[in-house]
């Protein structure tokens, strides 16, 4: 007979690892607001736990643009990373609980014009992050 504290422990850890990886938003709503060769990439929520990358097509392919990254959180901490095609992340912007935070820097398009980055939350409330692309 198979003890059943072992297998409440190992379905746990499998529910751990299945989730490692995952960003967990509840109240998200995101926007995104081409025009001509720039855009706005706008997110807020209400809760966020986790980490996960996403793509968006943003620009045509393979272009130099100047990313204006903005986060703000009412409590617990954001992080954004922009990532460049190759995997390198171009830069990252840490949240400060109750205070707007920005940055920019130079970001590039892959070859299907999709901007990266990854979003990593620890126990955040109340948050927004804004992404401007300029040429």
């Amino acid at each position: 007979m198979v003890d059943r504290r072992l297998i409440a422990t190992l379905c746990l850890i499998g529910c751990a690892v299945l989730l490692a990886g995952c960003l967990l938003i509840s109240g998200e709503q995101t926007t995104v607001s081409l025009q001509g060769s720039a855009a706005n990439i706008l997110t807020t929520f209400v809760s966020a736990e986790g980490s996960d990358e996403y793509r968006v097509p943003a620009l045509p392919a393979n272009t130099e643009a100047q990313a204006i990254v903005m986060v703000a959180v009412e409590s617990g901490d954001v992080q954004i990373d922009l990532i460049q095609p190759d995997g390198a992340v171009s830069f990252a912007l840490a949240s400060r609980p109750g205070t707007q935070v920005t940055r920019s820097g130079p970001i590039r398009s892959d070859e299907q014009g999709q901007i990266r980055y990854r979003i990593t939350a620890r126990n955040a409330r109340n948050g927004e992050i804004q992404i401007f692309l300029l040429p």
